[in-house]
Formats: structure tokens, sequence, C-alpha cells
């Protein structure tokens, strides 16, 4: 043993270095015609027919009463707030679906860098396969597992808050300042309680 807490299996595979994806990020031609497709696609199967039919069932409830026209301008602000909600949606929807076809891909640091996200997700909790970007480049790359003594130090070092009681003397036609008078209360024979 030499103290080191980095312990791998003899023929376990190296974990090659995640892709670092940032703002300035320059996507490949083929990443670009993956976007473009998946714009394309995204748009015209899922965010034509999804503001189409929320403008039919927005019309229709119009039409039937359940939702009220604008006295001025008529259905129009709602169905084109069906549409807008129905495009958004659309696109929303096609999130997944375009992230599994650039995980697909082929030498692409976009997709390597989803999958090495999909990866780091699935691991368990404590665990961490990235490397912090304020390390040394010249050290390996190191994966730890903590445990659990220091997940209970890490708890008792967090701040515990404790939920505020409900207080039943506090309603609404109480005043919340403070005063320098103690109100009597009063009750009737009815139970019925009130300040003086």
């Amino acid at each position: 043993m030499n103290g080191r807490a980095d312990f791998r299996e003899p023929n376990a595979e190296v974990p090659r270095p995640i892709p670092i994806i940032g703002a300035d990020y320059i996507p490949t031609e083929e990443e670009r015609r993956m976007f473009a497709e998946c714009n394309d696609e995204s748009f015209w199967f899922r965010s034509v027919p999804l503001a189409a039919t929320s403008m039919l069932i927005t019309q229709g409830l119009i039409s039937k009463g359940i939702l009220s026209s604008h006295p001025r301008f008529g259905s129009i602000p709602k169905l084109i707030f069906a549409c807008i909600m129905g495009y958004f949606a659309g696109k929303l929807s096609y999130v997944r679906t375009c992230q599994e076809k650039f995980k697909n891909l082929e030498n692409s640091p976009l997709g390597e860098a989803l999958r090495s996200g999909q990866a780091r997700r699935s691991s368990p909790p404590g665990h961490y396969s990235q490397k912090s970007k304020y390390e040394s480049n010249v050290s390996g790359q190191s994966s730890f597992v903590t445990s659990p003594a220091a997940d209970n130090i890490e708890k008792e070092m967090l701040p515990h808050y404790e939920p505020i009681p409900f207080s039943a003397s506090m309603n609404e036609s109480t005043p919340t300042g403070i005063s320098d008078h103690i109100a009597q209360v009063k009750v009737n024979k009815y139970g019925d309680t009130w300040d003086e």
C-alpha cells in the first residue's frame, strides 16, 4: 500500500477526459448539420402539430362558451397564446430526442460530453468522476468515493433549520406591530372571544 486512494482494477478501462463545452465552443460540420436537422424536425413534427392542436382546442372551448372571448379583439389573443405555448411545448418535447441523436454521433465532442454527462448522472451519490478545472493537468484523472463518515460530518456542519410553529393566536384581524399594552380577552356565554 502506498497510501493512495485511487483503486483500480488491473484490466479496468481508463476513463477518457470529458470535453469541456462552453459558450465559446465551435461545433463541427456534422454537429451543425445535426442542429439544423433537429431544428427542422422539431418544428415540423412537434411544434406545428402541437400549435395547431392547441389552437383548435382553444377555438372549440371559446365557441362552446367555456372560454370567453375578448370584447374588442375576439378570440385572437387566446389563439395566439395557445399557438405560442404549443410551439414551445413542441420544441421542448424534442430536446431528449435531439440529445439522443447527438449521443449517437461519432467523433463529436458534444456527443462525448452528452454521453459522459449521462454516465455521471447514473453514478452513485458521492462518486465524482469529473475532474475539477482547478486541479493540475499534470496529475492523472482520479476518482474518489466519499465515505459515510464524511457524509455525516458534512451533515453535522450544515445549519439545521426548524420549521416555524403555527401560532393560533395570530389572525388577520390582529395588528402585527408591537404593542405596549396587554389586551384583555373577554369571553361571552357562547364562547366567543374579543379583545378590549
